[in-house]
């Protein structure tokens, strides 16, 4: 729509933004957002819908989740006092920003990595700069302390695994990025549940008084309808947000399908090894291959370079989709691939030989 036919203008800043979010469309294979392509276990949709009829859905939730709190700290070892839990992990980056960004304050984040970073800066008014990655889209300590020191923000993100590269952010790294700022150091584990446990910072928070970690159920705990995403915080981190956070923002059947997500943890989590053997599979077959690139990845997607024009558009044709990130600085000719079921990835792996094989024969 024109600015004539608007009869209130938008801010000025965020005239000719394109809302954010992947294609959806209705194709065969879908493998472009990361979710986990098989459904939840049927023993959790039973317990929840055996517990539906007895909540009070005429009256307000729990505004502060207590319940699902006390829950979530026991899984990592915390007190309720330091979790929190809002509608999906970008809610949870939205409040972080709210709370400590805004106008004179800056966010500092690799490149590349999630998209939606400078996003969420934008629309809370916050300066937001990147730094490049090292060589492998790996960070090293040195790199991590010099973009600290040079920039000096007020909030650093980082995810691990990195979304779209699928590379993890070493301890070292993440230390110097604390100590050499005295910013707000918020580490994006959405993606943690498929790589090593050992992965994780949570052990950084005994020693890093300024680190926070964010986390979701939409990806390895198969829920990703469901939009709940949770904060691992110092206690004053989650005080603050009480100041950002809408009244009685998460649901009541939200609440207790997340509380019956964690008793049943254990089958939720069982497909992690699949996934792993499938990434592992597909990226074997990948690597015999001389006219691709596939780089490590410790979540649920790998990268992969390729110089044929328009491979996005040309898997598609074969009813394949996958995450485009030909034309973004640092990713030219990359696409994401998510892990899907074996079927669709040997679908995926079909419709990549036949594009690669076309190209072959007529040229790019």
């Amino acid at each position: 729509m024109s600015d004539m036919a608007r009869p209130v203008r938008l801010r000025d800043d965020l005239r000719d933004i394109a809302p954010y979010g992947a294609p959806q469309l209705d194709v065969p294979v879908r493998l472009n957002t990361n979710e986990t392509a098989t459904p939840p276990p049927d023993a959790f949709m039973h317990a929840l819908a055996a517990q539906l009829p007895t909540l009070t859905l005429n009256r307000y939730p729990d505004r502060q989740h207590r319940d699902l709190r006390d829950r979530l700290a026991a899984r990592v070892g915390k007190t309720g006092d330091e979790l929190w839990a809002a509608n999906g992990s970008n809610e949870i980056l939205l409040q972080l920003f709210q709370a400590y960004g805004g106008p004179s304050r800056t966010l500092m984040y690799p490149h590349p990595s999630y998209s939606m970073y400078p996003e969420l800066a934008r629309t809370t008014l916050t300066r937001a700069v990147s730094f490049p990655l090292d060589e492998g889209y790996q960070l090293s300590k040195d790199t991590a302390a010099k973009a600290a020191e040079s920039l000096k923000p007020d909030l650093i993100i980082v995810p691990s695994p990195n979304n779209p590269v699928g590379t993890l952010m070493s301890h070292d790294a993440i230390r110097a990025l604390h100590d050499h700022s005295d910013a707000l150091v918020i580490v994006d584990e959405a993606y943690i549940e498929f790589a090593a446990k050992e992965a994780t910072a949570l052990p950084l928070m005994d020693s890093l008084e300024r680190l926070v970690i964010v986390r979701t159920f939409s990806k390895a705990f198969r829920l990703a309808g469901l939009r709940l995403g949770y904060l691992i915080a110092p206690a004053f981190v989650i005080d603050d947000l009480q100041t950002v956070r809408l009244p009685y923002h998460l649901d009541a059947i939200k609440q207790l399908a997340a509380s019956t997500a964690i008793a049943h943890e254990d089958t939720f989590l069982t497909h992690r090894r699949q996934v792993s053997d499938e990434r592992e599979r597909l990226t074997a077959r990948l690597r015999d291959r001389d006219d691709v690139s596939v780089y490590d990845s410790a979540a649920n997607f790998f990268l992969l370079r390729c110089t044929t024009t328009n491979l996005f558009e040309r898997l598609l044709e074969h009813g394949v989709l996958v995450r485009d990130f030909s034309s973004v600085a640092g990713l030219d000719g990359c696409v994401r691939v998510t892990i899907g079921t074996p079927e669709e990835n040997d679908r995926f792996l079909h419709a990549l030989t036949a594009v690669l094989e076309t190209t072959e024969r007529t040229g790019p």
